[in-house]
């Protein structure tokens, strides 16, 4: 990888000048309109160029080699790896490493399903209150309904194309010359094919802050971003005109239409919390929840209203986790409980590393691993995503989203174990001198004691 030469970020070109560092950064409200549609044209220009490429499913992109990529495995997001490190949301309840989606409907469903996994297994900080815990519950379980009915999607976009996203791309992650051109963009790795409503929605770093963290609330934000996002649509529709003239897209590729579609209809709020768990609650109630349940004049407490559209198992669920969680806010116990999957594949390092500790020569080298362990990971990987298939298969009440999960070894992996990239396998000093072999299996760090 080369260096590129750079002055500054976009954060820091659009954030209000002098702003002290210890604050969260906001765009400077006296930014002039031409510096705000230069800036917003750079970063639109890419937005279309990731619009231009389509695949058939919804899944995490692969390389092939040096100047070639493709789509292989499930989607790894940003909002997984924040769920799981931050959220200790156990790795065996995100979809299963070689899954893919042939629509956004099976996609959200999975989006759902492990937003409510996350709320049962975070163990500290999850909620504030009993009620908090409820309200927290019926959005999670509502969401889930909206998904299984179809509603959060256009069905005239079910079937793809899907297009090129990535959940890191951010002012932040840009870099400027002394003009204020971009010369590059940083962190790639949450980028992957994903449902065309995501590209369809408008950026929300156009104020650089995001809309739950906003000091004058989520009201405030949407009045203020709706001003900027006019502005953003003015230097995407002059990208999208020199694009045409180019011969690059047609009119009929054009995303300021829709952009300015997805933030009137408000499914821009559907995919903004549909990618961050952590927002998720301030979303649904106040963006959500009155779209397609009704408007409620206490956001609040509008969870208690819609109680009556739960079921009577999922009533008396809330109520057990409500139970169970205000035993964890008092005893604030911080304890780690080895998830199926990791169990799975540290029983198969442990015993591929058995198998060769009479013969070997030569330990793993510092920074990977040996191909008999590289071996071993990869066939627990498969091995454990064969047992989940089996056990799902033999579960009566599979859902929609499941059966259009595809669960088959993608193409890319056919072949011999050595052309499979097995990334960011190696060796890990830890605290106290122990070391504990690290696999990335595409998620984040998930640790094994070899």
């Amino acid at each position: 990888m080369e260096y590129a030469r750079h002055d500054s970020t976009m954060y820091a070109s659009l954030n209000t000048p002098a702003r002290p560092t210890d604050l969260r950064g906001i765009l400077d409200p006296v930014i002039t309109e031409k510096k705000l549609e230069m800036l917003y044209c750079q970063l639109a220009e890419i937005l279309l160029k990731f619009s231009m490429s389509s695949f058939s499913r919804i899944r995490s992109l692969q390389q092939k080699d040096e100047s070639t990529w493709e789509v292989a495995y499930r989607p790894l997001t940003l909002n997984m790896e924040q769920m799981v490190v931050m959220g200790t949301l156990p790795p065996a309840y995100l979809p299963d490493p070689d899954a893919t989606f042939a629509t956004p409907v099976s996609y959200l469903e999975s989006v759902a399903e492990y937003f409510v996994q996350q709320l049962n297994h975070q163990r500290n900080d999850a909620i504030e209150s009993a009620d908090d815990c409820r309200r927290k519950f019926v959005a999670r379980r509502l969401f889930q309904r909206l998904a299984r009915e179809k509603r959060l999607t256009n069905p005239s976009l079910n079937n793809g194309p899907f297009k090129l996203w990535c959940d890191d791309l951010r002012p932040a992650n840009v870099i400027m010359d002394q003009e204020d051109h971009i010369v590059g963009v940083l962190d790639w790795e949450f980028s992957y094919a994903a449902p065309v409503e995501f590209t369809y929605a408008p950026p929300w770093w156009l104020l650089i802050e995001k809309p739950e963290y906003w000091a004058e609330g989520l009201d405030d934000w949407t009045k203020v971003y709706e001003r900027r996002l006019n502005t953003f649509l003015r230097g995407m529709i002059k990208c999208e005109d020199a694009a045409i003239e180019r011969g690059e897209m047609s009119h009929a590729e054009r995303l300021s239409g829709p952009m300015k579609g997805s933030w009137e209809s408000g499914d821009f709020w559907i995919m903004y919390a549909a990618s961050y768990s952590f927002a998720f609650d301030a979303i649904y109630w106040q963006k959500i929840d009155p779209r397609f349940f009704g408007p409620t004049n206490d956001p609040e407490n509008a969870w208690k209203e819609r109680l009556v559209l739960l079921s009577d198992d999922d009533r008396a669920e809330k109520e057990k986790l409500v139970a169970r969680k205000l035993g964890e806010m008092s005893d604030r116990e911080l304890a780690w409980d080895c998830d199926e999957y990791t169990r799975f594949l540290s029983d198969a390092m442990k015993n591929a590393h058995e198998c060769k500790a009479s013969d070997a020569t030569n330990g793993p080298s510092e920074h990977s691993l040996d191909s008999v362990h590289s071996t071993a990971i990869f066939q627990g990987v498969l091995d454990f995503a064969a047992k989940k298939k089996k056990a799902a298969a033999g579960n009566t009440g599979i859902t929609g989203a499941q059966e259009e999960v595809n669960m088959e070894r993608p193409q890319a992996m056919e072949g011999e174990i050595e052309d499979v990239p097995i990334t960011n396998v190696g060796m890990k000093d830890v605290e106290g001198g122990s070391e504990t072999r690290v696999l990335s299996d595409k998620l984040g760090e998930c640790k094994l004691v070899a």
